[in-house]
């Protein structure tokens, strides 16, 4: 099987080459493409001068912009599974292998990598772990289907979600919406259990301010997918 990680990066510099050692020395089975999303930073240059696999985006596309290019990057050069990885230090690669036999062995459209099933590790802060169980608890009511850890951006797909996401895929804050939209089309998605990082350097971009968009614009965009035919 081919196998993929997409990591989309905007201002990575501090983390972005620890992040692909970790690959290398932990999944040296998976490629990786970094997906440069217009950093401020010596980013970019750090992934050139060290050889690694870089898309250079000429523009800022936001989180969904990124990761929609990683996934139409792995369905052009016929990848069987992608797999979504932060390029900030909080996912561990020893964790990719265990996740692609998962895929494999349940016949699963999409694995879900959760922080929150054996609570180990870095767990967010207490607000996110409340936008955390509300949106599992929104998914669980229109889906029918329990997911611990609906925000984790550690997410492992089949040749035919990443069709389906290079098609077409959110703007901004994807990862519950996208959820959603595996389980509308009656895909079956799984979550193992791991431990997560804080990140080694950079800022989320996820601000108390944007935290209210956010929660409004999420909540919105599931009920539209769940009901879209």
């Amino acid at each position: 099987m081919k196998k993929l990680v997409i990591i989309p990066a905007f201002n990575e510099s501090e983390s972005i080459v620890s992040t692909i050692k970790d690959i290398k020395e932990n999944a040296p089975d998976f490629d990786h493409v970094i997906i440069n999303d217009c950093s401020v930073d010596n980013t970019y240059q750090l992934c050139v001068d060290n050889g690694f696999n870089v898309v250079n985006l000429p523009i800022n596309l936001g989180i969904g912009g990124a990761v929609q290019t990683g996934y139409l990057y792995a369905y052009q050069n016929g990848y069987d599974l992608a797999v979504q990885f932060d390029g900030d230090g909080q996912h561990d690669a020893k964790y990719l292998d265990v996740m692609a036999k998962e895929l494999e062995e349940s016949r699963a459209a999409m694995v879900i990598g959760s922080r929150f099933i054996d609570k180990q590790g870095f767990q967010s802060s207490s607000v996110r772990r409340l936008g955390i169980r509300y949106f599992s608890f929104l998914i669980k009511l229109l889906t029918g289907k329990k997911i611990t850890d609906p925000t984790s951006g550690l997410r492992m797909c089949n040749r035919e979600i990443i069709k389906m996401f290079a098609d077409v895929y959110p703007k901004d804050y994807p990862e519950p919406e996208t959820t959603v939209k595996v389980l509308r089309h009656k895909m079956l998605v799984k979550e193992i259990p791991v431990v997560m990082r804080a990140r080694e350097g950079g800022v989320s971009s996820i601000t108390p301010k944007k935290s209210i968009y956010y929660m409004f614009k999420v909540t919105l965009a599931i009920m539209i997918e769940r009901v879209r035919r």
